[in-house]
């Protein structure tokens, strides 16, 4: 009993009779309510009592039969016994009244305010109590008296005996006050619990009752022989209530099921509306993996598949990252781009395996047909989703990560621009309701990570492009493959080959062999290839008997592989006028190009060949055009056009070139070849040039210096404006290049050519001006 409580007491003890008689007539009667420790003792002593208790006027007493009374109590304050007086005729006991403080402070108002709207929560949630309970905690102002009439309303349920007297016995108001908010929190979270189950009971018993009913229709349907497709029909249904479609493809799915209902199998419209539903109830509406987005993790990850691509590595970790802070954040599109075999493909394998998700790659070289991204229209004879759908199909999720390997080789036609319908898809502003042409009702792919993958950004639309985040992905330098070969592709290639390390051993000089000798490319998938191609000269032994323990130097190598592919020196060993070195870019990696000059008697005319396009050719005019201007001062003599003819070749005719970067090349091949220098063998040079002899700045410096160090050049010229690009290459590259940065073309012809050879012997015999005097000049 607390106090300011009103409880009534059936009265049946003998002791406990005979204070109510004695007290029968008293007004204002008071009296002591303490509660027992163990309610099954009968005749409990004042060891079986607790000390603290509440002192209570008699209100009413109510005589129910001989020995037996009902006691109506008003409780007054609380109470401590001091001392026990006696046990007859009934218990007496010395006691202290406890006051209670009514001082009052923000703090303690602040927690009766709290604990008042927790209990007005609770009693909302139990509906059998009358309305005008919740109006008695506003009548209760004192916080103290506040958390009393509380506890004395709790059930046993809510709080046991041994709890309503831990109440009793805190005196302090503050701490009273936060024990019943605390038992009131945990019943109100019951009660919260209790609520949501009976939704999803009533839930499952309104689904309970449509499964009866349909039950029943379908044996009144076999009673009258018109069962047999409604089973499909109904575990069409249950998949779709299992899938927790969205709400619009609900109502159509409900419309699509129903108009299923009245079809015949044999139509073919059946077919069409069974196969929609299906992929409906395939889709992964509500279906995620959990991301495990740890930056370590996914460091560690990157570095055990993949060695070098700092650069590439550190910007993923830093998406990574951010998904972790911001796990509502939309990220970027990342798009890698790189020549062919440097890892584009298997870096999203990468990620995906470091966030814990799900991966899928999508090939889209050579998709024409727009119906590939957004699928076709239900309207046509065998329509699919697109690619996308089928892709979430096949995962099982709707937070994959999905790799759309090259996208720069989209093609356009007359089925429309598969590249344009990408625009939605890889949008995050939009992509949260693509809608399918086939499923016609929007799904959200905000969810998925997506990540390109491209050889060639030239061909990429300008619109598509907007949307994605380049990362480039560079060549590897000669190390870098040596490394790569040693720790990631002969393992793989042993273990693919069914070899062990003790059958075919790897040293570092047969691997450089390979390198060197048998490849020369920016990524290492021709390296892989001939890696695989001694593993399976020794399987081939193997599998014939013989005991095999090779080791793979440089003469097993070469007797395996056969004579070198490439040498060190791309050049020739003779110096002859006229060949210069170049370097150009390619959606491969960078690439040497050699430029070839010549002459022959004629009347001026200059002749470009090798396949080159429009760019390079003016590159070819205007290195001649400055070689004319400057005739002068190369000793040359003014009209030295007049009576021959210069052509100029750039071999592998059969492959188109075009870009502008091969204008200083092709003045250092023709100055050389009227000047009877030669360049020197182990330099090349990229860059172009204008009529008033500057040098402009080029693209693809890296890829250009990475080609210019596998092939074994010392020295190389680039404008003095890409000076900042050296900033991405690989320090041992540098090392072991001589970078000239060039301003003007005056400073070129010093760098490159060698010492002038003699006169060729056709030198024609004709007046001084028209022949090679200016040339014996110099």
């Amino acid at each position: 009993m607390f106090p300011a409580s009103v409880v009534p007491i059936n009265v049946g003890r003998a002791r406990s009779v005979r204070l109510v008689e004695d007290l029968l007539g008293q007004e204002r009667a008071v009296v002591g309510i303490v509660s027992q420790r163990d309610a099954e003792v009968d005749e409990p002593a004042f060891g079986d009592l607790y000390d603290v208790g509440t002192v209570a006027r008699v209100v009413k007493v109510i005589r129910l039969g001989p020995s037996n009374y009902s006691v109506v109590l008003h409780g007054v304050s609380r109470l401590k016994m001091v001392a026990p007086l006696g046990l007859e005729p009934y218990m007496r006991a010395r006691i202290r009244r406890i006051p209670e403080n009514l001082e009052r402070d923000v703090e303690l108002d602040a927690l009766g305010a709290s604990l008042r709207e927790s209990m007005r929560e609770a009693l909302a949630l139990m509906p059998n109590l009358p309305k005008e309970t919740a109006g008695i905690l506003d009548n209760v102002r004192e916080s103290g008296a506040l958390a009393d009439l509380i506890a004395s309303n709790l059930a046993a349920e809510q709080a046991t005996v041994a709890d309503k007297q831990r109440i009793l016995e805190t005196f302090d108001a503050k701490a009273r006050v936060r024990a019943v908010a605390a038992i009131v929190g945990k019943q109100l979270e019951l009660l919260r619990v209790r609520r949501e189950i009976s939704t999803m009971v009533a839930d499952e018993g309104k689904s309970q009752r449509e499964l009866i009913l349909r039950q029943q229709m379908k044996s009144i349907k076999e009673e009258l022989g018109e069962g047999g497709e409604d089973d499909e029909v109904e575990e069409l249904r249950e998949r779709l209530r299992l899938a927790q479609l969205s709400e619009d493809a609900q109502k159509i799915a409900k419309k699509q099921l129903s108009r299923l209902a009245g079809m015949q199998q044999q139509s073919a419209e059946y077919n069409v509306t069974r196969s929609y539903l299906e992929w409906l109830a395939d889709m992964p509406w509500n279906k995620t993996t959990h991301d495990k987005l740890d930056v370590a993790d996914v460091r560690r990850c990157l570095d055990e598949d993949h060695f070098g691509l700092e650069k590439v590595k550190k910007r993923i970790v830093e998406y990574i990252a951010v998904r972790k802070l911001r796990a509502d954040k939309k990220g970027p599109i990342l798009c890698f781009i790189g020549p062919p075999g440097v890892g584009k493909t298997s870096l999203g394998r990468s990620i995906a395996r470091s966030m814990g998700r799900r991966y899928h790659r999508i090939a889209l070289g050579g998709v024409r047909d727009e119906a590939e991204i957004r699928g076709h229209r239900r309207t046509y004879v065998g329509a699919l989703p697109g690619r996308i759908v089928q892709g979430l199909k096949k995962v099982g999720v709707r937070n994959p990560v999905f790799v759309l390997d090259e996208v720069d080789k989209l093609g356009v036609d007359m089925m429309g621009d598969p590249a344009a319908a990408l625009l939605e898809v890889l949008d995050p502003a939009q992509n949260g309701t693509f809608q399918d042409h086939y499923l016609d009702t929007p799904f959200d792919l905000s969810q998925i990570t997506f990540l390109a993958t491209a050889n060639n950004p030239d061909t990429i639309p300008a619109p598509l492009w907007d949307r994605l985040e380049v990362i480039e992905v560079p060549g590897y330098t000669r190390m870098e493959k040596r490394s790569i070969a040693r720790e990631f592709l002969a393992p793989k290639q042993l273990s693919a080959h069914g070899l062990t390390p003790e059958r075919l051993e790897f040293t570092e000089p047969g691997i450089e062999t390979i390198v060197d000798n048998y490849t020369r490319e920016a990524g290492v998938r021709g390296l892989e290839r001939e890696i695989g191609a001694v593993c399976r000269h020794v399987a081939m032994r193997l599998a014939e008997g013989e005991d095999v323990h090779e080791v793979a130097t440089t003469e097993m190598v070469e007797k395996v592989l056969g004579a070198p592919r490439y040498s060190r020196e791309t050049a020739e060993d003779q110096l002859v006028p006229g060949v210069a070195t170049g370097l150009a870019w390619t959606p491969s990696g960078g690439d040497v190009l050699f430029i070839e000059a010549t002459r022959m008697p004629g009347k001026g005319s200059v002749v470009v060949t090798g396949n080159l396009k429009a760019v390079m050719q003016e590159s070819a005019t205007a290195a001649v055009t400055f070689v004319r201007s400057k005739a002068s001062s190369l000793g040359l003599e003014q009209e030295f056009l007049r009576s021959i003819d210069l052509h100029l070749h750039v071999p592998k005719g059969g492959t188109p070139k075009d870009g502008p970067s091969a204008g200083i090349t092709m003045f250092s091949a023709v100055a050389s070849l009227l000047l009877h220098c030669p360049v020197k063998r182990d330099v090349a040079m990229t860059g172009e040039i204008t009529l008033r002899g500057n040098v402009l700045p080029v693209g693809g410096i890296k890829e250009k210096l990475l080609a210019a160090h596998r092939a074994g050049m010392k020295e190389v010229l680039i404008p003095a404006r890409n000076e900042r690009d050296l900033d991405d290459v690989p320090k041992d590259v540098l090392a072991e290049l001589h970078i000239h940065l060039v301003k003007r073309v005056d400073e070129i012809l010093p760098l490159v050519l060698e010492p002038p050879v003699a006169a060729p012997p056709e030198t024609p015999s004709t007046p001084p001006p028209e022949g090679d005097d200016g040339v014996h000049a110099v």
